[in-house]
């Protein structure tokens, strides 16, 4: 055994120093809660309700509540108080021991001598034999006073810890208070009962069945192969649980901050392949109004090599023609590209200077043509271009 508290018995002027021991302990199997689908084990944690966090048993105080008020009791505040820091048993008088009632006997502890003579030990003892009367005391023990009868048991004292008197409750029933008849033959019979069961009390001779049984139903299992690795149905230490949701909020915060950059990475990528394809986009649209503009110069200058003074009225014929197939050719190339059409309205609303000298241009890169021809195709190129950029308009 372990001592669990060590202190002296003040009887008049003579002290008795002694060890205090657990006289009783509890002989029930110890059975702890598991996960039913995974055998893993089930704790409970101390969690701060304002701040969610779990707490160490170091950092926990203790508090009172009284009209919505609540009183926080420093470890260091309990201690000071002056019944807490008394190691001595007091005894305050001697008592007949049948005056003591059982409903008030709460946990038996143990005295041992803690001196290098126990005379004063043996002393108390004998005479609590002789008196045959028990000690009324009273001591302080785990941050409570405490009332106790001090009692004889095979030679060593024991202290036997009370319930205080408004700890016990009053037996209060009004179907007792109702008069009930019984008679004599009734009484008699149940003497007699009694007479029949009678004997001396032998602790030993009981025996706790539900315990019993329990450890053959557990015997039985492990003979079975009906077990598990007690390892693994451990999982974080109960110290570890805030630790461990950390590292899965830095886990959860990485993952998210990765899925961020990655988004971002395809995002930049999108918009550079956007601006590939308008570049792109922009230099079909660049070429494909030239397209036309050599068809149509062909188409003029074969005209001016056949007819060398073609009528004002053909040649608007002629470049209404054309325009209407160059916007069609326009139109084709601007469904085919889904960037064209920015690129095809700015090529469109380009001044007419800018198209005379694209005109000039084609109508110089066109073969067959005389210089001659080629000037007089510049003007009604001029033109046509003009119809072009007011058509779609």
């Amino acid at each position: 055994m372990r001592a669990i508290w060590k202190g002296a018995i003040a009887f008049g002027l003579v002290n008795v120093p002694v060890k205090v021991y657990s006289a009783t302990e509890d002989h029930d199997i110890s059975l702890h809660q598991v996960h039913n689908a995974d055998g893993g084990r089930i704790r409970y944690q101390r969690r701060c309700e304002v701040c969610g966090q779990v707490i160490d048993y170091s950092d926990i105080e203790k508090a009172f509540e009284e009209d919505g008020r609540t009183v926080v009791l420093s470890k260091d505040e309990l201690k000071a108080i002056p019944a807490e820091n008394s190691h001595e048993i007091e005894v305050v008088q001697f008592v007949p021991s049948e005056q003591l009632e059982p409903m008030m006997f709460e946990k038996s502890y143990y005295l041992e001598p803690d001196s290098k003579s126990p005379k004063a030990y043996v002393l108390l003892r004998r005479a609590l034999e002789d008196t045959d009367r028990v000690a009324i005391v009273q001591y302080a023990l785990r941050e409570k006073t405490r009332l106790g009868a001090l009692r004889i048991k095979d030679d060593v004292l024991v202290l036997q810890s009370l319930l205080w008197p408004d700890e016990v409750r009053e037996a209060n029933f009004p179907a007792l208070d109702t008069a009930i008849k019984i008679s004599a033959q009734e009484r008699d019979m149940s003497a007699a009962l009694v007479e029949s069961m009678a004997a001396d009390f032998e602790p030993e001779s009981f025996t706790d069945d539900y315990q019993v049984q329990l450890r053959k139903l557990i015997d039985a299992k492990l003979e079975q192969g009906e077990s598990l690795d007690t390892d693994e149905t451990f999982g974080v230490e109960a110290g570890d649980g805030g630790k461990g949701e950390v590292i899965d909020l830095m886990e959860a915060l990485k993952r998210s901050l990765d899925r961020k950059r990655g988004g971002a990475a395809a995002a930049s990528g999108a918009a550079d392949s956007d601006e590939e394809e308008s570049d792109d986009g922009g230099t079909e649209d660049g070429d494909k109004p030239a397209k036309p503009a050599r068809k149509s110069s062909g188409s003029r200058s074969s005209g001016t090599g056949t007819a060398a003074a073609s009528k004002t009225s053909t040649s608007k014929a002629t470049d209404t023609k054309t325009g209407t197939r160059s916007t069609a050719a326009k139109a084709t190339a601007s469904k085919g590209a889904a960037a064209k059409s920015t690129s095809t309205r700015s090529t469109t609303a380009k001044s007419t200077g800018s198209q005379s000298t694209a005109a000039k241009t084609t109508a110089g890169k066109s073969t067959g043509t005389t210089a001659a021809a080629s000037k007089s195709t510049e003007k009604p190129a001029a033109k046509s271009t003009t119809t072009r950029a007011r058509k779609p308009a």
